[in-house]
């Protein structure tokens, strides 16, 4: 496999070499330093290509294992424009990445996965909805609003709860607003003043699961199990695979999350999020395109890791079928109070006691409220044992501050 290498001033491009030549490593730009890029940055450099990401925290938990960190915004132009130039490809391990420059970036030449065009879909939520339904894609039902008129209407329409949602910058549920009467319309267009929102009707989900997809410039496309997905106060809580949902249900996910990929541009993988309800209707909430938190326990349960896939998607290597050597289930370490602190995480040593697990500590150095400070996976053979043992783990983390 070969890829074409930049010179680092963006203007030429030197001949084709082989993306695992020691002398000149392939170079990973990262847009983002946080815990996904530090995973991605692990797989990279066993397989020996370069690192470089860009982030504003100098202590950013992908740092201490990068080759190069630019201290910038995610959306600076200038740090950007740098990343590009000392980097073969760029990437993005979160969505707040400035997609305007991206796009320009990809103009002249530089190779950008998932693409600019990809990231500023993700990036509106509404767009996001607009371009899933326009594919045939099954979503709930949504509306645009520009005026309290248009929110009053859609609530006649589909009636209380219905879901408030910012349109950008909103993630694990910081930009949602469930109304469940007409008393709390004031209070929701009060959280969101000022904001672009839309509405959309509330799904009594039974389940609510993902599907992890990559593919790359080849057009091959490879999936991994679906998974069940637990959320507390809007965050990811507990990831159980392979999901407890019909084969039926598994199916019709899994071909939804591959059209998802398919009708997005660019390459790489793709989180796919879903809800199920009970007459086993299938609808994607969002899409993440990058690693996503309910597919960590690709690390240990399967037989390749969803880092892994992703540098491959991006320098368009094979990608490999993803086998499921083990049920897992994948607990997060969440800060539950305060503002930023030091803190001290309580209750690893029992936790490490436990057959089965595997701990990784991302290296925040402060805790805050909602904030992921690490996660664990737990490997069984016999799925509800492993639901058990997360569900002890979960009891026994605890975080202090120091």
């Amino acid at each position: 496999m070969q890829q074409r290498i930049r010179h680092s001033s963006g203007n030429e491009c030197a001949q084709l070499v082989d993306p695992f030549m020691i002398e000149k490593p392939v170079r990973i730009g990262i847009i983002g330093g946080g815990q996904l890029a530090k995973m991605i940055a692990q797989e990279a450099k066993r397989m020996s290509f370069s690192v470089i990401i860009l982030d504003p925290d100098q202590n950013c938990p992908a740092s201490t294992l990068v080759d190069k960190h630019i201290l910038a915004d995610f959306k600076d132009e200038h740090g950007i424009k740098q990343l590009a130039s000392e980097s073969d490809v760029l990437t993005y391990e979160i969505e707040l990445g400035n997609s305007n420059i991206l796009s320009q970036l990809e103009s002249e030449g530089h190779t950008v996965h998932p693409s600019a065009e990809t990231l500023g879909i993700i990036q509106d939520k509404l767009l996001q909805k607009q371009t899933l339904k326009n594919h045939g894609i099954p979503v709930p039902k949504f509306k645009e609003l520009v005026s309290t008129e248009d929110l009053m209407v859609a609530l006649d329409e589909y009636g209380y709860p219905a879901v408030l949602k910012s349109r950008f910058d909103s993630y694990d549920g910081r930009g949602n607003f469930v109304i469940q009467s007409k008393e709390q319309v004031k209070e929701a267009l009060k959280f969101f003043a000022g904001k672009k929102c839309f509405i959309e009707a509330f799904v009594p989900f039974v389940k609510e699961v993902s599907v992890m997809v990559a593919k790359n410039a080849m057009n091959q496309f490879i999936s991994y199990p679906v998974v069940e997905n637990i959320h507390r106060n809007s965050i990811l809580d507990m990831t159980i695979v392979p999901a407890r949902v019909s084969n039926k249900v598994k199916d019709e996910a899994r071909q939804i999350a591959e059209s998802v990929a398919y009708t997005l541009k660019g390459s790489g993988i793709f989180g796919v999020e879903m809800f199920v309800t009970r007459d086993e209707n299938v609808l994607v909430n969002e899409i993440a395109p990058r690693p996503h938190n309910s597919g960590h326990y690709t690390i240990e349960a399967c037989s390749i890791s969803q880092f892994e896939q992703h540098i491959r998607a991006i320098l368009n290597l094979p990608l490999a079928k993803p086998v499921l050597l083990t049920p897992a289930v994948m607990v997060n370490i969440i800060a539950e109070e305060g503002t930023d602190h030091s803190y001290s995480i309580e209750g690893i040593r029992d936790v490490l006691a436990i057959p089965g697990v595997k701990l990784h500590i991302y290296g925040k150095k402060f805790a805050r409220k909602g904030r992921k400070l690490g996660h664990i996976t737990v490997v069984d053979s016999d799925l509800e044992q492993a639901i058990d043992k997360a569900r002890y783990i979960r009891s026994l983390i605890r975080i202090n501050s120091a």
